[in-house]
């Protein structure tokens, strides 16, 4: 009775017996599914091993900190990527603010002293020159054509970790965040391969290895949640930041406010809007100032497009050339009036 007793829970735990020599048939045929899984699988890891062997090497972490050569002392870190092959870098530009001494990791080792050639604190970009050639490069493509649900590969040098790999997807396209000077920094891709503190400046890659994106910030405490400037975003840039060193943008010299619109006002001068942008500051001897406008006036449009707040105002002036003349719409107490002012180049702000 013993012995058969045992036999049956031999059976009942699948295992091979001279008595149960196959418990489970079924189980010596391959399951479709985990063949499929596995293939896909392996297809995911080749992809993102040969996007970092092609793009690694043109990934360095930036180190800024004082003195010379010999004594050089990291204060800060971040990451950079080659964006072409005599030594011009791409990063942040909050990495490398108020650095005295900037220097470069290569893969291979490599220390070079690298020069700023240009940043954009409003777009958190930053290029960099070593003095190096044919070096390993990436690529800047149009993030325009990006879905939400795509492959994303990050690589930087968190916390010191150099070549620091991770994935994710694309979670949200459109974002916006605030710069260091107060603009919106627009279409901002937020993604969900983690980063960390170190990885600013590092590259967000498609599956082909071109870049999408510059990473440059995540929410504290939160998990899943990177945002990076689009490639396109930089691109547009990049000429300027090496040729001028900084971003051209018109500049009105006022500081303003949201501020909702009195109804009567709104009715009396048929608005289809009821905000506008309070002007609360004016720079002395600025454009807008020099055109007539006064504090406590409320603007409402630039050549016919509503300005709602001091962000629609920020946007229009991004886009529009230094030196050409603009209608502003204002409304002074109960009156409209309309001005022509004409943008000067906007100083660079911290």
């Amino acid at each position: 009775m013993a012995k058969k007793k045992l036999e049956s829970l031999s059976w009942m735990s699948g295992e091979v017996t001279a008595e149960n020599p196959s418990p489970h048939p079924e189980s010596r045929q391959a399951d479709p599914q985990a063949s499929s899984d596995a293939e896909f699988l392996d297809a995911y890891s080749r992809a993102v091993t040969a996007v970092v062997e092609r793009v690694g090497p043109a990934v360095v972490s930036i180190h800024t900190g004082e003195g010379r050569a010999s004594e050089f002392e990291p204060a800060g870190a971040g990451s950079g990527f080659v964006i072409t092959p005599d030594g011009y870098i791409l990063t942040n530009s909050h990495v490398v603010v108020n650095a005295r001494e900037i220097r470069a990791l290569f893969i291979d080792g490599r220390r070079l002293a690298a020069t700023l050639v240009g940043r954009d604190p409003s777009t958190d970009l930053a290029v960099l020159r070593v003095s190096a050639a044919t070096l390993p490069y990436t690529t800047l493509i149009d993030s325009s054509g990006l879905r939400v649900g795509q492959l994303v590969i990050a690589v930087g040098n968190p916390f010191g970790f150099q070549s620091s790999v991770s994935t994710g997807v694309v979670s949200s396209l459109g974002r916006a965040l605030r710069s260091q000077d107060g603009r919106l920094i627009e279409n901002i891709i937020q993604h969900t391969a983690p980063l960390n503190p170190g990885n600013s400046g590092g590259p967000l890659l498609d599956s082909r290895g071109r870049v999408i994106g510059i990473n440059t910030a995540i929410i504290a405490m939160a998990q899943g949640i990177g945002f990076a400037v689009p490639a396109s975003t930089a691109r547009s840039l990049v000429p300027q930041l090496l040729a001028k060193g900084r971003v051209e943008r018109s500049f009105l010299g006022v500081i303003g406010f949201r501020r909702p619109l009195d109804r009567r006002v709104v009715r009396f001068h048929g608005l289809n809007k009821d905000h506008g942008v309070e002007i609360v500051s004016l720079e002395p001897s600025g454009p807008a100032r020099n055109a007539g406008m006064q504090t406590g006036d409320i603007l409402i449009a630039i050549n016919g497009q509503d300005m709602t707040s001091p962000d629609d105002l920020f946007r229009f002036l991004s886009e529009w050339p230094v030196g050409r003349p603009v209608s502003v719409s204002l409304l002074r107490r109960k009156d409209r009036l309309d001005l022509e002012v004409t943008p000067a180049a906007a100083a660079t702000r911290e």
